[in-house]
């Protein structure tokens, strides 16, 4: 009984500190660029959309198509970067466990 008890401690002190790095993902922020930096995307660490911002060079009415597609590669760069982010700030606590979707 008495190591039963202990290994329930172990998983809420586990579990609090799972907590904890989560909350702490979501202050930290990654950039995802295209266009050699000519249109970036800001994302916190739990892939939420903090800022665009887009050169004005960038901006052509008659070629909106380019913009759109700086637009989709920096957003799929930022959400790489945040979950290679999650992975090594989560990986202590998940190593060994095949856990998808939890990030």
């Amino acid at each position: 009984m008495k190591n039963m008890n202990q290994l329930i401690q172990q998983a809420k002190k586990m579990q609090e500190e799972m907590l904890k790095a989560q909350a702490a993902l979501a202050e930290q922020r990654v950039e995802g660029t295209a266009g050699g930096g000519m249109v970036k995307v800001m994302l916190d660490g739990h892939k939420s959309i903090q800022s665009v911002t887009i050169d004005p060079s960038v901006v052509q009415p008659d070629d909106v198509e380019i913009l759109q597609d700086l637009i989709v590669a920096a957003l799929q760069d930022a959400q790489q970067q945040a979950d290679a982010l999650a992975e090594s700030s989560m990986s202590k606590y998940t190593r060994g466990m095949n856990m998808p979707g939890l990030f």
